[in-house]
Order: C-alpha cells, then sequence, then structure tokens
C-alpha cells in the first residue's frame, strides 16, 4: 500500500513526537527531545542515573580504539558501577563486575547490565512517564500546535455558514 506520493505507507512513518514515544521506549530513547522529556521525569523520580547509564553504554558500543573503550569503561565504572558511583545504578550482579574488566575493554562488556536498567525502565518508569503531567502536557501542546485553535474556530464558522 502507497501513500499519495508512492510511498509505501507505515503507522510508524507518520508518527512522531508524543505518539511515537507511546509506542516503546525504544521509540522514546531513539527521540532527543524524548530523552530530554524522560530525563526530566526520571529526575522528578530520582532514578535519571537509569537512562544516563543505559546512554553512557551505547556511546560505550560506537567507541573505538582500545585506549579510548578503556577511559570510557573507567568513567561508565566510577559513575555508575562502583561502590563509590556518584550516580550508582541498581543491577544484579553489580558487585562481581570487578575494575580488572576495565583494563581488556570490549563493546558488549556492559551489556548484560545495561539490558536489566533497560528493562528497569521499561517495566516500572516508562509506564508511570506516559501518564506524567511531563507526558500529557508535551503531548497537549504537539496537539494544539498541529490544530491551532484559530483553525478550528474557522473550520466551525464555515461549516455553520454553509449548514445554516
Amino acid at each position: 500500500i502507497n501513500d499519495s506520493e508512492g510511498h509505501p505507507s507505515s503507522s510508524h512513518q507518520t508518527l512522531k513526537g508524543t505518539s511515537k514515544w507511546a509506542t516503546s521506549l525504544e521509540s522514546l530513547l531513539e527521540d532527543p527531545e524524548g530523552v530530554k522529556r524522560f530525563r526530566e521525569f526520571l529526575k522528578k523520580e530520582f532514578s535519571e542515573e537509569n537512562v544516563l547509564f543505559w546512554l553512557a553504554c551505547e556511546e560505550f558500543k560506537k567507541t573505538e580504539g582500545k585506549k579510548q573503550m578503556q577511559e570510557k569503561a573507567k568513567e561508565i565504572y566510577t559513575t555508575f558501577l562502583s561502590s563509590k558511583a556518584s550516580s550508582q545504578v541498581n543491577v544484579e550482579g553489580q558487585s562481581r563486575l570487578s575494575e580488572t574488566i576495565l583494563d581488556t575493554p570490549h563493546p558488549l562488556m556492559f551489556q548484560k547490565l545495561q539490558d536489566q536498567i533497560f528493562n528497569l525502565m521499561k517495566y516500572d518508569s516508562y509506564s508511570r512517564f506516559l501518564k506524567s503531567d511531563i507526558f500529557l502536557n508535551h503531548k497537549k501542546c504537539e496537539e494544539q500546535e498541529e490544530n491551532p485553535p484559530e483553525a478550528q474556530t474557522a473550520a466551525k464558522r464555515a461549516s455553520r455558514i454553509y449548514n445554516t
């Protein structure tokens, strides 16, 4: 099925902003504005470190060069995973990840922990985010931008003129 311009039509292609964010946590995390709003929400819930850790792990996977990987791995460990971490995330098996692993980093070394945090966000924070004032107010603003009040009143006036 194609749209009027001959492009394949897909409901996911046309979804933007809050509509797209509401489809899945993955869609939310793909949108910089969605991440910003989700962080804002998590900050209020005192769990912003979860999304920051997830984002740091995503960035880490793209890191090239052993020295850069070692530096970023150490930064992730000290910020989120060590017992003295400033923004410690709550993951199982955290204590089993020793600092010695930082000497031989690889792109997926944090994957298991990242998956735990993703699932924590997906099944806990994300559903609350979709009901939050932050999300609902942003959605309302989007809807007003798409359907400005002037356009609605003009349409109503037109319908009254033609339906009398």
